[in-house]
């Protein structure tokens, strides 16, 4: 685990505690007190995790804490949530799925529930969202584009379809404010070897139109994380296609975000296939 200091963001990452054990194509979301890392494809291990491990921000240097799995094991996943749930939305299960499974912070010992599906079953998705809506974006199986809505005070009905996202991508990431919620990079859909550097920002107070082009990355890759704060959105590692995986971390400032990313301190290590969290997005 890499932790960014948004106060001093052009220095290092500094590693933290790791995970309870290898993992990888995970996906994250938490709280303001604490980060939770679920699922993924498990190292030496056949099939997928269910497993979600616990950070908690105000110690993070011990390895985290394991907590009640996963509903369903997955890879290839995305997560987001408010300040009470986490969602764990899609992936592969040991096929495309529409799974979402629900972990709640209040009791996080106990296995997650599963709530309304997604719309489309499928992998390689982007989620974030605000206090009320969680946003799913791109993905695999022909919904490249595709943006469905997760309504938190009514989770046990099925995503519904919004506005879609400006260019297909999937494999890619996302992260956001109150306000909006941004997706960048990716592998451009249909063509599966080209990596994507477009961000495509949702207005969640018109969420019903087509997202609008932003300032790019100032690299395409995709199998890469993100997350950030109220005023600003952080897109780190991933994988550049043809050239080896980077360590890389771009950021995106929300009050000028026609500009291109500008690049930030760096991972400790070069990574892909990972998950973010952070207590400051997502309007926690």
């Amino acid at each position: 685990i890499d932790r960014i200091d948004y106060s001093n963001d052009t220095a290092t990452a500094s590693p933290k505690g790791s995970l309870s054990s290898n993992v990888e194509n995970l996906a994250a979301t938490g709280n303001a007190s604490f980060g939770y890392f679920g699922g993924g494809d498990a190292d030496g291990t056949p099939g997928y995790s269910s497993k979600i491990d616990r950070v908690d921000y105000s110690n993070d240097t011990p390895n985290a804490s394991t907590k009640g799995p996963l509903n369903h094991g997955r890879k290839g996943h995305s997560a987001t949530g408010n300040s009470n749930f986490g969602y764990f939305i899609t992936g592969f299960a040991p096929s495309n799925s529409s799974y979402i499974d629900r972990a709640d912070y209040s009791n996080d010992t106990a296995t997650a529930l599963t709530r309304g599906n997604n719309e489309f079953a499928q992998f390689g998705t982007a989620a974030t969202g605000n206090k009320d809506f969680g946003y799913v974006g791109g993905g695999s199986e022909g919904a490249y584009t595709h943006v469905s809505r997760v309504d938190y005070a009514n989770d046990n009905v099925a995503s519904i379809n919004k506005g879609n996202l400006s260019s297909g991508a999937y494999l890619g990431a996302a992260t956001g404010n109150a306000n909006f919620g941004y997706f960048g990079g990716g592998q451009h859909a249909p063509d599966p070897t080209t990596p994507e550097s477009r961000i495509s920002r949702i207005d969640y107070s018109n969420d019903t139109v087509v997202s609008a082009i932003k300032g790019p990355l100032s690299s395409a890759r995709y199998q890469l994380a993100a997350t950030g704060n109220a005023n600003f959105g952080y897109f780190a590692g991933g994988n550049p296609g043809p050239s080896p995986v980077v360590s890389t971390i771009e950021r995106i400032d929300y009050s000028n975000d026609t500009a291109t990313a500008s690049e930030k301190g760096p991972l400790s290590r070069t990574s892909y296939l990972m998950g973010a969290s952070s207590s400051r997005a997502n309007a926690i």
